[in-house]
């Protein structure tokens, strides 16, 4: 549904150890250049746990602290703190879901969220209190959810910190490195000789998470006891593990990866700690995604 908005997993304490692959550069990462030449926005921005922070102004004051989630859908999201802290009236009520449960909120409305310069204005977002559940480092007033970068190329560079945004030239879907997807932003993955599909969310303190069917598929092996995931509306029970993999995303080879394994989460998860080895590039007009090796970009 239109205002069903997924929210991140967020498991603390994951490790993992990647191998990349190829010295060739993929032809997609002059895209990476491009955009900055071309860009209506370049900002820098902080990782924390793998999670990606920038700073916005809302309605006209700030800078406050904002997440940048590709797991969320819509425009964003606003911290209680935030909500209190402007004294925002709530607007209505929409339903969340985290891929495992559901639940209301509220929503407020933002007259205006500038980020660089790109300014959206008039918007209606979620509100919850996540920052109370948070570390002090990693709390945030609020969340930039994908539809915030919906109409142009979105390039999120890990390894330099710098998140672009053009409406210049974008990823052509079907050319080499370049994944389309008809969900967002679930785009071809496979495990050694398995093919599957996997969910790239910034938001999620990660590297992967398998569904327990599909960890059994890519050979297996032993699951230590992990404690829960954190989902915003439920907990699951997971379990690590180490697989060799490789793991292939478009241009992008990982190996000896330490993953979440859990018998309840329905899809295969592919997270900040993987992600951040990359330029993420993600083009909403051509519904598609590209990621782009360290060095090569």
């Amino acid at each position: 549904m239109a205002r069903n908005l997924a929210a991140s997993l967020a498991v603390a304490g994951i490790g993992s150890s990647a191998a990349l692959a190829g010295p060739e550069r993929p032809p997609v990462c002059a895209l990476v250049e491009k955009a900055g030449a071309d860009a209506l926005l370049s900002v820098p921005f902080r990782v924390v746990d793998g999670r990606i922070y920038v700073d916005a102004r809302v309605n006209g004051g700030g800078p406050y602290s904002f997440a940048v989630d590709t797991g969320a859908s819509g425009m964003g999201r606003a911290d209680a703190s935030l909500v209190a802290k402007l004294k925002l009236p709530v607007t209505g009520a929409a339903e969340t879901s985290d891929a495992v449960a559901s639940a209301r909120v509220d929503t407020v409305r933002l007259a205006s969220v500038e980020l660089g310069g790109l300014v959206r204005r008039d918007i209606e977002v979620m509100t919850r209190d996540y920052s109370s559940r948070m570390m002090p480092e990693a709390a945030f007033a609020g969340i930039l959810g994908r539809a915030f970068f919906a109409d142009g190329l979105l390039v999120i560079d890990y390894p330099k910190q710098r998140l672009t945004f053009t409406r210049g030239p974008g990823l052509a879907r079907g050319a080499a490195g370049v994944l389309g997807y008809e969900r967002a932003f679930r785009v071809p993955v496979t495990i050694g000789a398995i093919s599957t599909e996997g969910n790239l969310d910034t938001g999620a303190n990660v590297s992967f998470v398998l569904p327990k069917p599909l960890f059994d598929r890519v050979g297996g092996g032993t699951v230590a006891a992990a404690g829960d995931g954190k989902l915003s509306n439920t907990a699951v029970k997971t379990g690590s593990a180490t697989l060799r993999g490789p793991f292939r995303i478009g241009s992008a080879t990982l190996s000896d990866m330490t993953v979440r394994v859990s018998d309840k989460y329905p899809e295969l998860l592919v997270g900040a700690h993987a992600l951040q080895h990359f330029a993420l590039l993600v083009d909403q007009r051509s519904s598609s995604v590209a990621l782009c090796p360290a060095g090569a970009s």
